[in-house]
């Protein structure tokens, strides 16, 4: 890494915490272990049918509610989210929080790299 390179990384840390967050490294193969949790009700895999919740191929950058083949409760059809990386954070954190009345019954994922992580899953998944 040259010395820019690392600069701009240290600086780009450094106004995340000052902000009041926090960076975490993004790790897609982790983030696919944390995400077996989900596999009963979600799928990954472009094409594949809706299970209990809506198939998540491509979901970073969809508006919510919006995925063919799945029937959203009331409280997503009128969400008007878009799945960015923030959005997301916050889902994954607690959902109800986000969309009080939605369907999803998962209570969330506490720890902010696991949610990092499957992001990062998510935005590209790993075989």
């Amino acid at each position: 890494m040259s010395k820019l390179t690392g600069a701009v990384l240290i600086a780009g840390l450094a106004v995340s915490a000052l902000a009041g967050g926090t960076a975490y490294a993004q790790d897609a193969a982790a983030g696919k272990k944390v995400f077996m949790r989900c596999v009963a009700c979600h799928a990954v895999k472009a094409g594949a049918p809706a299970k209990m919740g809506p198939n998540l191929a491509g979901v970073v950058g969809r508006k919510s509610g919006s995925a063919a083949g799945f029937k959203y409760s009331a409280a997503m059809q009128k969400a008007k989210l878009t799945w960015n990386d923030a959005t997301m954070d916050k889902w994954l954190a607690k959902p109800s929080a986000v969309v009080p009345g939605t369907s999803m019954a998962f209570a969330g994922l506490p720890n902010p790299a696991d949610r990092a992580n499957v992001i990062a899953y998510l935005k590209k998944p790993v075989p």
